[in-house]
């Protein structure tokens, strides 16, 4: 059984779509809306997935003793040994605690000996 195609329907939706009429206009708005929103869904779902797996990340916490991570507790679950909050170490300052606007870098340069020839 073969179906035929149905050119008037076709062609009110082509005679809809080429009218400058407010009802056409609309069509081409709502097409476009779908097409727009089809097109950036993905990299919306992909761009709020990571913000969420870098937001649960920075509240994870891993166990001293036994090394399980667990989120936002201040005993282990686990072992029950407490979580230590960061304290500075007596080397000195650490990364975190450096000014980067007052801080100075010092490098040394260092004579690179030169190869020994090689016979080709």
């Amino acid at each position: 059984m073969s179906r035929s195609v149905h050119w008037g329907w076709i062609a009110l939706a082509a005679l809809l779509l080429l009218l400058p009429g407010p009802l056409g206009r609309l069509l081409l708005d709502l097409i476009g809306g779908f097409t727009l929103l089809l097109l950036l869904l993905p990299l919306i779902v992909a761009a709020a997935s990571f913000l969420g797996w870098q937001w649960l990340r920075s509240r994870l916490r891993e166990c001293p003793a036994c090394g399980f991570t667990s989120l936002g507790a201040s005993v282990c679950p686990a072992c029950g040994t407490a979580f230590v909050e960061a304290s500075p170490s007596p080397d000195g300052p650490s990364a975190a605690d450096i000014d980067v606007r007052t801080a100075t870098i010092t490098v040394e340069a260092v004579a690179v000996p030169e190869p020994p020839p090689s016979d080709l």
